[in-house]
């Protein structure tokens, strides 16, 4: 897969979140601190459920548009933190209160942030 189509997965991952009413959705290019995968998303939710629901439709929306599909999940079960890892990138499912514990923007501060709305969006390329 190239570098684009990577890019392109990561776009269909934020904005499938946005669509879900996540909070502060932001992606990241990691890969040169990180040197196992290029991008993270991170966003979040206000409570379990909506976790839920961001997490399963960043899925969902990323297969029928024949996307990958994530290598791994994890934090299914707990809903504080799920991780989708979809190899060259990651997505970050938030709880809002565990989100602003661990600081991912904070931590990753060094990393360019990657505009991913359109500008017919009205927005400049980060949610929130």
């Amino acid at each position: 897969m190239t570098e684009s189509a990577d890019l392109e997965w990561v776009v269909a991952a934020a904005r499938a979140a946005d669509d879900k009413l996540a909070n502060d959705t932001l992606v990241l290019a990691v890969g040169d601190l990180l040197g196992i995968t290029d991008h993270f998303v991170i966003t979040s939710a206000t409570n379990a459920r909506q976790v839920r629901a961001v997490a399963e439709s960043i899925e969902e929306v990323l297969t029928v548009a024949g996307g990958p599909k994530p290598r791994r999940v994890e934090g299914l079960s707990e809903l504080e933190w799920v991780l989708l890892d979809y190899g060259s990138f990651v997505v970050h499912v938030f709880h809002d209160e565990t989100r602003r514990y661990f600081d991912l923007e904070r931590l990753w501060a060094d990393c360019e942030r990657v505009q991913w709305q359109t500008d017919g969006d009205g927005r400049s390329g980060e949610s929130g």
